[in-house]
């Protein structure tokens, strides 16, 4: 009778498991297109040095955006079954907390902006960070859904909210409005989101305000959240830093920052849809000593897509920048380039992030992303002097490199090992490599850009494609047999 129970539960977590990828998959997907469309139109109507003073201060708004949630929300994610009382203690601790960093920052504007040498920061910081404070609004409903793997409801908020900020966007950019309209653009967003999800989620915040659920998971929600900081540090520190360097130059930030932007949204793509159901499943496997073949599979699936899509937006980087934001944006091709090669792995941090906490250890997590933010501000100060394009290739292969430690730590906590971690990813990896460069040779005599970006998207697509089928790959046949599922269903 156990056995039957345990069976129907597998079964069970499996298409639920598979229902999340699917809504992931399209959440991320319908994400990243839109983000696409949206890009373009503002890439075309905004210069470089108009990015730049949002590229600037990215990184405060990113880390305020940490402080607010403080990690609980990830806790409330980590739990087997939260209470409402939870989610309610998350939902006032986290609005306090943010009125209190908002004030803060309204306050350290004039020394963002001096510290810059942008006067215009001053009152454009204080404006964005606004959309921080509003967001905190909607994080304990948002852990409600992520804990409830209510992905559909997940994409079709995110969707409203970029429809309609990046609608505003669009029209305050053709009005005139500059760098603001990419600022009202996040404020449009947060608000949107806050709405949906309230929409969809029954549970409502109560005047009982009860801070125990936050005392019990203090230390674990701190490790999230000093690891949570170290993670944006990590991922804006070089806008940052040439923020800095090229006050006189602006565009060279800008000219980063749109690479960057562009990176990013492809390999959230992926990792988009893998957070979203890793933690949850891997909690729910870990008492089943599923851990493994979960954690497996998922590998796989991240190789599946991640190695194709990022080492193809490298093959055409030129040809889509060329012909969707224009020329004026060609200096930031080769950086692109360069981070698309770092961009196919990224997907697997967050995946060995989700497996470590998923065993309630968000202290190694938190010491992971320590040493390593280190080792990259180590790296960048010794190789600034050499150029921008050097910074940005010797951070991309030290983050490469480091996820063996990552992995070290995974086989401590579960037992997954280094060979069957190759044997799970490097086939993809050099099948996409070994693809993208016989379509770079093909393609290499066609001059027309938008005619060569076709071809190349379209043989890459097709290619893959044909190869996975005739290699027999199971997530291939996996993939498809879902999706005709989902058809008859």
């Amino acid at each position: 009778m156990r056995t039957f129970a345990l069976t129907m539960s597998t079964e069970n977590l499996k298409e639920k498991t598979a229902k999340g990828l699917f809504w992931g998959i399209l959440n991320s997907g319908t994400t990243q297109v839109l983000n696409v469309i949206i890009g373009i139109l503002l890439g075309r109507m905004l210069s470089p040095d108009e990015w730049a003073p949002i590229g600037m201060i990215a990184i405060f708004s990113a880390i305020a955006g940490n402080l607010q949630s403080s990690g609980f929300s990830t806790a409330i994610v980590n739990m087997k079954e939260p209470t409402d009382n939870d989610y309610n203690a998350v939902f006032w601790f986290n609005t306090l907390a943010s009125a209190c960093i908002y004030l803060l920052l309204f306050a350290l504007a004039p020394w963002i902006a001096v510290f810059f040498e942008q006067p215009c920061l001053t009152d454009l910081s204080r404006l964005i960070f606004l959309a921080f404070f509003i967001s905190s609004f909607g994080i304990s409903t948002n852990a409600y859904m992520t804990k409830n793997m209510m992905n559909r409801e997940i994409t079709i908020v995110n969707s409203c909210a970029l429809v309609c900020s990046g609608v505003v966007a669009v029209i305050l950019a053709f009005k005139g409005f500059s760098y603001w309209s990419l600022a009202w653009q996040q404020i449009v967003n947060a608000t949107i989101l806050v709405i949906g999800r309230f929409f969809f989620v029954k549970w409502r915040p109560s005047l009982k305000i009860d801070f125990s659920p936050i005392c019990r998971t203090w230390k674990f929600a701190m490790n999230i959240l000093v690891t949570m900081i170290i993670n944006t540090v990590n991922n804006n520190i070089l806008t940052f830093i040439f923020g800095k360097l090229f006050t006189k130059t602006p565009q060279v930030v800008g000219n980063f920052f749109q690479a960057f932007k562009w990176n990013t949204m492809a390999y959230q793509m992926v990792s988009g849809s893998i957070e979203q159901v890793a933690q949850p499943v891997l909690v729910e496997v870990r008492e089943e000593s599923q851990e493994i073949k979960v954690f497996r599979k998922m590998l796989r699936f991240t190789a599946f897509l991640a190695f194709p899509a990022m080492f193809g937006l490298a093959l055409v980087a030129n040809e889509f920048i060329l012909s969707t934001i224009g020329p004026q944006w060609e200096a930031c091709v080769p950086l692109l380039r360069i981070l698309c090669i770092g961009g196919a792995f990224m997907p697997f941090y967050a995946l060995y992030k989700n497996l470590i906490i998923s065993q309630g250890r968000s202290d190694i997590n938190m010491w992971l992303n320590i040493s390593q933010i280190v080792l990259q501000m180590t790296l960048i100060f010794l190789t600034y002097q050499q150029g921008i394009q050097t910074v940005v290739g010797a951070y991309t292969l030290l983050n490469i490199i480091w996820l063996i430690v990552w992995q070290v730590f995974a086989n401590r906590l579960i037992g997954v090992r280094l060979w069957d971690v190759c044997k799970d990813t490097i086939p993809f990896a050099l099948i996409s490599v070994i693809l993208m460069a016989t379509i770079w040779f093909i393609t290499t005599d066609m001059t027309n850009i938008y005619l060569l970006l076709s071809v190349r998207i379209l043989l890459a697509v097709i290619l893959y494609a044909v190869i996975m089928r005739l290699l027999k790959v199971k997530m291939m046949d996996e993939c498809i047999q879902f999706i005709l599922k989902k058809k008859r269903s």
